[in-house]
């Protein structure tokens, strides 16, 4: 007499979605030779499910990819800043002079500072709190098109004339960054949701992600400056990259939401283990229990994390790039390149941005300290010593304060230890949160992060205004 007998891994690859849900259900049949029936009424999962495996890294890559996407928006605008010094110049001068600068060239950086932090940190909120009840794939699919149509937008005015109508550009353009942005806050919080599922690899993988891309945008900026390319050629170039990789972004995004490695990822565990046996049958419950999931009961688990995460933002957004990018050489009116051209987009960009992409390769390597989150929120806030020290650095020009750090060495020690430190407790903090909430809260509590992050940028940002009035 035939019985059943599960003889088949969990959850192992297979060809088709319907495969995937059918390995979990499928029965195998064998021969025995006593014939009799095995009836139990334990209805405890009988086997642990299988985790599939990564296959070729791919999840690991496409994770990396999305971390730089999230924060492209950014990058790409703020490197572009000789052409929109180009198309808010005087058209009525022969020669641009940036020492005299138009009320749309003096103003641009402000007001696109402020039309980015504001909005991504309103909806990174809202994406926390409301996040559940729009579908992920609608939120993700949806943020990528809308980044994309936006970068298609902003290159096709690379091409065109503006320069009579200068003010209605100057609106279009903080209008499109205020879009962009919100589609940007939408993306950052819906992935980082998504990764909080995932083991610390990949968590690790979307922030350091989010670093590269700083060092690609600096790379981009010295390429152009050795190349001597003009700023309307320079633009179009950095913007149809951008345009390139949010359509692979979102092409990588549709492979990796069907791969049954991601797909197990995103089903709750308790969903996962539910696989239970009755008599000569296996099956999957009907009806899983389902955990309510209250924002009150997570925020009181992660808020020390929360205020560590929003620290470390504080701290380097009032100073970098605000006060950074008015540093300059000590030697600066030699007539050398390194110290006329080539000093702040190297130091405080690309190291900057290295070291920052240093410090959360290894917070993923080390995940110290686990447990203590008074002792990464304490080290949050001892970085507040930066802002003295960056303060007294050689920026120019300045009215109160003195120069004490007259040394390139010593400000670009400060530079590396500063952002050694700002990689380092970014990307701890986010791999601590998941571990400390149940698996139904993660995707939530993870969201919750990023809202933290979006706050201490826009705090960070408009401390950077004092800061630079201070000097």
């Amino acid at each position: 007499m035939d019985y059943s007998v599960n003889t088949r891994p969990l959850l192992q690859h297979s060809e088709s979605e319907s495969d995937f849900e059918d390995d979990i259900l499928e029965v195998n049949r064998c021969d025995h030779q006593d014939d009799h029936v095995v009836v139990t009424k334990d209805l405890k999962p009988l086997f642990k499910a299988r985790e599939p495996s990564d296959r070729y890294n791919l999840a690991y890559l496409i994770f990396y990819l999305l971390g730089m996407t999230t924060l492209l928006p950014w990058n790409f605008f703020i490197t572009a800043d000789d052409y929109w010094m180009f198309k808010f110049r005087d058209v009525t001068a022969n020669v641009s002079d940036k020492s005299n600068r138009t009320e749309l060239q003096a103003g641009f950086t402000a007001y696109l500072s402020v039309a980015s932090t504001i909005p991504n940190t309103l909806f990174l909120i809202l994406n926390s709190l409301l996040s559940h009840k729009i579908s992920l794939q609608i939120r993700m699919i949806g943020s990528l098109s809308s980044i994309f149509l936006l970068f298609v937008l902003t290159t096709v005015f690379v091409k065109v004339d503006t320069d009579s109508w200068q003010e209605l550009f100057f609106i279009i353009t903080l209008v499109t960054v205020v879009f962009l942005n919100i589609a940007s806050a939408i993306l950052q919080g819906g992935l980082f949701g998504i990764v909080g599922k995932f083991s610390s690899r990949y968590i690790t993988a979307v922030v350091s992600g989010q670093a590269l891309g700083g060092i690609f945008a600096a790379l981009a900026e010295i390429a152009s400056l050795c190349l001597g390319a003009s700023s309307t050629i320079s633009a179009f170039v950095y913007f149809m990259v951008a345009n390139g990789m949010l359509l692979l972004s979102l092409a990588a995004y549709l492979v990796l939401s069907r791969a049954v490695f991601f797909r197990f990822h995103m089903l709750d565990k308790v969903e996962v283990s539910s696989v239970q046996y009755e008599p000569a049958v296996f099956q999957a419950s009907d009806n899983p229990p389902t955990q309510e999931i209250s924002n009150r009961t997570i925020l009181s688990k992660i808020w020390v994390y929360g205020f560590s995460l929003w620290m470390t933002f504080v701290v380097t957004l009032t100073l970098y790039p605000a006060v950074t990018v008015l540093v300059n050489s000590t030697g600066r009116g030699n007539s050398k390149p390194w110290n006329d051209m080539y000093f702040v987009p190297v130091v405080g960009y690309l190291i900057f941005s290295t070291c920052d992409y240093v410090g959360r390769i290894l917070a993923g390597l080390l995940q110290w300290p686990r447990s203590s989150s008074w002792v990464v929120a304490l080290l949050s806030m001892f970085r507040v010593v930066f802002i003295p020290l960056l303060l007294l650095c050689n920026a120019q020009p300045r009215h109160h304060l003195p120069v004490v750090m007259n040394s390139d060495l010593y400000y670009i020690l400060i530079i590396v230890l500063f952002a050694l430190s700002n990689g380092y407790l970014a990307n701890i903090t986010l791999i601590c949160v998941p571990k400390i909430v149940d698996s139904t809260e993660q995707e939530t509590a993870s969201s919750m992060m990023a809202a933290f992050l979006g706050i201490g940028l826009a705090t960070g940002s408009a401390l950077s205004l004092v800061m630079v009035k201070v000097l």
